[in-house]
Parts: structure tokens; C-alpha cells; sequence
């Protein structure tokens, strides 16, 4: 049927199991000048994900659904947890890994992340449900939105020749996109426009939440001498994670909102956007830009 999605899987190199992948195959019809054919087409998958967390001596404890384009689910699932403040850093994580389930009921749509301490401030009653165009709005109450942190650090001074680059590098870096046309980006960047990771995912929130958890996983937050560069807008919720995870400048190919700015005011972050064709906005701390 036109429009039905064929979820396409791979087997697991270590079990065997069948894992969803980051596109989907339809069969669609296209009208173009008066021509109508039939044909196939990809699309970027949309799946839901459970996190769950375990501390010590504890049962698992659901913390979160988001709905993420499949691929670096343990990144998602780490990076969510440290975004929203549940963990403090790469000492908190003991391992992290997919539901222990009987073979046929694996569908990889469940991560566990254990923990080396227990979490006294971790409420169980914080659950939160993020659809893939906007987390903050499906966190419990109003009440969980302002993440608590400190200031991010003064970070390097950076070119503007160097931010006019970072779009069609970002661009070069799009593989499932160029494949669907449908999926949000993220990347960090050095003071000097080398690409140093990129994520996608139909959730702008969740490709974020994949770069950060890496940087997590791997020892290297904060991310003091970074620029963080995201596809789409500048929300609240891309500048609270990015502060975080002390990211100094975030840049975005479209428009900050208000509260976005607000928040980038608060954290002492540069934030930049319109960055495109040649030219951009500097909306907050425009000493961090050579100009």
C-alpha cells in the first residue's frame, strides 16, 4: 500500500537478533507536471525508546519514552540522563545496556543504564514522555524545565570565517539525511572548524542528546572548547542541555527562540543564528567572536 513503511532490520553481529535501522523503505506515489509513477523511497525511522535506570542494589526504574530515530541508543540513553541533571558525570555510569529479554521478545527498544551510586536526588515520580519534535514539552510538570547548573567557561575566541563553514560541513556529515531528507543534526566542532562528532535523529533534542552522551561516555565533558551546531532552531531545551554539558557557543542554521536566548543570557553562552549563506546573528556574548 501506498505510504505503508517497511521497517528494515540487520542482525545483531553478537546475538543474532534483528535490530531496527535509522530508514525505512515505503512505496509511494509521485505526481510530478501532470505524471503520476510509482516507486520506492526511504524515510527516517521513528521508534520509541525506553530508558530505564539502575543504581545499586535497586530495581530498574523507567525514567523516560522518547521517540529516536534507532543508532547510538546508548548515547541517547546517557546522554538524556546527563542533560536533564539525573547524572553528574562519567563516574556515575556503570554500564549501559539493552533490556535482558528472552531472543524473540528483543527488539531493541529498551536501555538500562546502571549506576555506580545510588541517586539521592533521582525522584522516581519524574517521568517524562518526549515526542520527536519537542522534549521539554512532555516533562512532567513545568516545574522540571530549568535544569540547574553553572555557568559554562569563557571557551576560545572563534573566527567568523571559521562559523560561515561550519553549515556545509555539518551538511557533508548528513549521511541518513541524504538518504531521506527527513532528520535533525547535531555536531561539535573545534575553534578552528574541525569536525570532531555529528549525530542525527528525527528528535532535535535526541541527536543532541547522542552527541553528549559520547562526549559522556568517553571522558570528555565538559565541552569547554567546543561549538555546538545544530540543523534546525535554537530552543530552551538545546541551549539547558548544551549548558549542561558546558558547550561555551551554540550555532543554529535557523531561529533562537526568545526563551532560548533568555537561557543563554543566564548561562553566559554565545549564542548565534541564521547561519547561513555568508552571514548569522550574534544574539548573546558576542566577545567569543573575533568580529
Amino acid at each position: 500500500m501506498s505510504g505503508e513503511a517497511a521497517r528494515e532490520l540487520t542482525p545483531d553481529p553478537v546475538g543474532g537478533v534483528a535490530r531496527p535501522q535509522s530508514t525505512a523503505r515505503v512505496r509511494v506515489t509521485t505526481v510530478e507536471d501532470g505524471a503520476v509513477r510509482r516507486r520506492s523511497d526511504r524515510l527516517a525511522t521513528e521508534e520509541p525508546m525506553e530508558i530505564r535506570l539502575q543504581e545499586p542494589g535497586g530495581e530498574q526504574r523507567s525514567v523516560a519514552v522518547t521517540m529516536r530515530t534507532p543508532g547510538h541508543d546508548f548515547e541517547l540513553a546517557a546522554g538524556f540522563l546527563f542533560s536533564e541533571g539525573i547524572l553528574e558525570g562519567p563516574h556515575d555510569v556503570r554500564t549501559v545496556r539493552y533490556c535482558a529479554v528472552p531472543r524473540e521478545e528483543q527488539h531493541y527498544n529498551v536501555v538500562t543504564v546502571d549506576v555506580t551510586r545510588p541517586l539521592p536526588g533521582f525522584q522516581p515520580q519524574r517521568n517524562f514522555y518526549a515526542t520527536s519534535s519537542c522534549g521539554v514539552c512532555g516533562k512532567a510538570s513545568l516545574d522540571l524545565v530549568d535544569v540547574r547548573c553553572a555557568p559554562v567557561a569563557e571557551g576560545p575566541i572563534v573566527e567568523p570565517a571559521v562559523l560561515r563553514g561550519l553549515p556545509e560541513a555539518l551538511r557533508a556529515s548528513q549521511q541518513v539525511f541524504d538518504r531521506t531528507g527527513g532528520l535533525h543534526a547535531a555536531a561539535l566542532f573545534t575553534a578552528a572548524g574541525e569536525l570532531v562528532a555529528s549525530r542525527e535523529d528525527v528528535g532535535r533534542h535526541n541527536a543532541l542528546d547522542k552527541l553528549i552522551g559520547g562526549a559522556l561516555l568517553t571522558g570528555e565533558v565538559p565541552l569547554a572548547d567546543r561549538i555546538l551546531l545544530v540543523s534546525g532552531r535554537s530552543s530552551f531545551e538545546i541551549v539547558q542541555k548544551a549548558a549542561v554539558a558546558g558547550v561555551p557557543l551554540i550555532a543554529a542554521v535557523s531561529a533562537p527562540s526568545s526563551l532560548a536566548v533568555d537561557a543563554a543570557r543566564r548561562f553566559g553562552i554565545t549564542l548565534v543564528g541564521f547561519l547561513r549563506e555568508g552571514r548569522f546573528n550574534v544574539y548573546t556574548r558576542a566577545e567569543r567572536i573575533a568580529l
